[in-house]
């Protein structure tokens, strides 16, 4: 066999594979932000969840700009399509779904300002067993997968210079069920905020006026480290979705 019929065959192997995996589809399931930041290095858990209750304490309008990002120019270099947001958030049984995640409804937690979500989207805890997802992709079974995606904070201490200061580190988790249940890829990023605080008597301002803008800034960074995981989800999405 001459080369250029050995390219030719290997082109069209590839425009076939290409194509396959453009027909496959993946509905989003979730979409959410943990409003309690992790302190690691102060271990002050009240102030931690006395922060997540203020209410002028406010992701929402930054989870939304991350979701943006995410469904605009990121989203184009996954090897499928994503089922529309309208559908999912108008399948009946997904609107009343309760996940999995002890004897606490969503409303409740949302109520109790644990979480913050996408408008539309429940909120969907990784739990034992992978409970959720398995009732999720009957509700989706036109797809091929399903996906979750959600970030959360922790805050920590970097020292420069003899100066005590602290840096937000945002986490984004994205996890990729196949029709079987199976899990396609669990990726778990993390970019630190450029922005920076000052530490007082080497103790954080935990307030919202303080913390939001090293959240919004970590949040910015996350977008270009995920890009950097993406050869390796294509890889692995192809073979398993």
């Amino acid at each position: 066999m001459n080369k250029s019929l050995i390219f030719s065959v290997l082109l069209i192997n590839l425009l076939i594979t290409s194509a396959y995996a453009q027909d496959k589809k993946v509905a989003v399931v979730t979409f959410y932000a943990v409003n309690q930041i992790g302190l690691p290095d102060f271990g002050s858990v009240a102030a931690a969840a006395r922060l997540a209750s203020d209410p002028d304490f406010n992701l929402r309008p930054m989870l939304k700009k991350f979701h943006d990002q995410f469904f605009g120019d990121y989203s184009k270099g996954f090897p499928f399509q994503f089922l529309p947001e309208s559908e999912v958030f108008n399948n009946e049984a997904y609107k009343t779904f309760i996940p999995e995640q002890g004897k606490v409804s969503v409303s409740d937690m949302l109520k109790s300002s644990g979480y913050t979500a996408i408008k539309g989207y429940q909120v969907v805890l990784p739990v034992k067993g992978d409970s959720n997802e398995k009732n999720l992709l009957k509700m989706f079974d036109q797809c091929d997968g399903i996906m979750e995606v959600y970030v959360n904070f922790d805050l920590e201490a970097k020292g420069f210079g003899g100066m005590g200061l602290v840096k937000v580190d945002a986490h984004a988790t994205i996890v990729l069920f196949n029709k079987n249940g199976d899990k396609v890829f669990s990726i778990n990023e993390h970019a630190l905020s450029k922005n920076e605080g000052a530490l007082i008597a080497g103790l954080p301002s935990i307030t919202p006026k303080k913390i939001l803008p090293l959240c919004e800034s970590a949040l910015d960074e996350l977008i270009p480290v995920l890009q950097n995981d993406m050869p390796k989800m294509v890889k692995k999405a192809n073979a398993k979705l």
